[in-house]
């Protein structure tokens, strides 16, 4: 037995880096997952798995996610908001076409999504809402005006979230990543040696960190040994946020 054996989750942004290895370890623990993107992703085939392909932007896309989960499991147990994208430039220079696609993807998405799902996680007997934040959440940088304030929306959500909802025993965490490998961060690996060296010299770990870390750390905070914290922004950086 899986440690989410029968159990349904919702994995956005799961065709590749931390979404697909979030979907991944969960069918491994015995979850169902509706494994939410752009495209669907073959690499997930298996039978507790559905692909969707839709941008969760879409007007009508909660909607479609929320009945697709129930269409093709009967529940909703774990929320995964992990569909997310970065870019735009400095606040003077700021295109407010790029800030509101960012706020769409990164922010509205995730609070529509998680009102969507309240209703059937609160029959659920482990409802747990995760959403992927960043160190960003936390810190701040030149040329990420959007991204950053999108990640410190995600933070007082989910703390507004596990307040609201810890009456129903449902759980609301945020992951805080630091330097990932992932289809976001790899054209700036691939551009820019520096980026890779500037990122493991801060790290103790003197690694880039991979979508599996993170994956692990969803997976705890889903389990029953998780069930007492909420609330809570899990920094997952290999030790980055210790450094000045």
């Amino acid at each position: 037995m899986g440690l989410h054996e029968g159990l349904t989750a919702i994995v956005t942004g799961s065709a590749s880096g931390i979404g697909k290895a979030s979907a991944q370890r969960l069918l491994d623990e015995g979850a169902n997952v509706l494994c939410v993107d752009l495209q669907t992703n073959d690499d997930l085939c298996h039978d507790h798995a559905f692909g969707l392909a839709i941008d969760v932007t879409e007007v009508d896309a909660t909607e479609t996610i929320t009945a697709t989960a129930l269409e093709q499991f009967g529940s909703i147990d774990f929320l995964i908001n992990n569909a997310g994208m970065v870019g735009g430039s400095s606040i003077e220079t700021m295109d407010i076409e790029i800030w509101d696609r960012i706020m769409s993807v990164n922010l509205h998405a995730v609070f529509k999504l998680s009102k969507a799902t309240i209703p059937y996680m609160k029959t659920s007997q482990r409802g747990r809402i995760i959403n992927i934040g960043s160190v960003m959440s936390t810190l701040a940088g030149a040329a990420m005006g959007a991204y950053t304030s999108s990640k410190h929306a995600i933070a007082g959500l989910t703390k507004t979230l596990a307040l609201e909802l810890g009456e129903f025993g449902i759980t609301a965490n945020y992951i805080q990543p630091g330097a990932i490998v992932t289809g976001i961060t790899q054209p700036a690996i691939d551009a820019d040696p520096q980026f890779s060296e500037f990122w493991i010299n801060k790290s103790p770990l003197k690694r880039l960190g991979q979508p599996e870390d993170i994956a692990n750390a969803i997976n705890f905070l889903l389990s029953k040994d998780a069930s007492f914290i909420t609330g809570h922004g899990l920094v997952v950086d290999g030790g980055v946020m210790r450094q000045a």
